[in-house]
């Protein structure tokens, strides 16, 4: 497995709120720097902290960062607008079915759509045994589907 280069301004992004030399952050500090940097609400900046803090310990490390940052950073305010989009009668669900048409038409990172059968194991595998996609498993979604490597190359 190849170890990943963290880019340059990510590392200056983050370390712009470190206040010690564990390259850190502590929740607070965290969205802080998610309201200010991506202009989120303190709302959003915490579902999203919850999403990527991935081992669950208030904190988000440098590596954790860079996987928001390289997934979805730039693209936070578009896919929260996907999602109220989305939403099945303001539930705070998505509506499956219309996230089946756009799942059908979405990139990857390296330009590819999705087949049938890998729209079908993402939905599935995101909404569980509960069939239900909140807010926080429709960005781990959107996530894994801009890193998955599958799919049909695009013409």
């Amino acid at each position: 497995m190849a170890i990943r280069k963290i880019p340059k301004e990510v590392e200056q992004m983050f370390d712009k709120y470190v206040t010690n030399f564990t390259r850190r952050l502590k929740k607070d500090a965290a969205l802080n720097m998610l309201e200010k940097e991506f202009s989120l609400s303190e709302e959003e900046a915490d579902i999203i902290f919850g999403v990527f803090d991935k081992d669950q310990n208030n904190e988000l490390s440098l590596w954790e960062f860079n996987q928001f940052y390289n997934t979805i950073g730039g693209d936070a305010h578009t896919y929260l607008a996907m999602f109220n989009d989305l939403q099945k009668d303001h539930t705070g669900l998505v509506d499956i079915e219309r996230l089946w048409d756009v799942l059908k038409v979405m990139k990857t990172a390296q330009g590819n759509t999705l087949e049938e059968k890998d729209v079908e194991m993402f939905i599935k595998s995101t909404a569980g045994s509960e069939k239900k996609i909140d807010l926080p498993k429709f960005i781990n979604l959107l996530c894994r589907v801009k890193l998955f490597r599958g799919g049909v190359e695009a013409h």
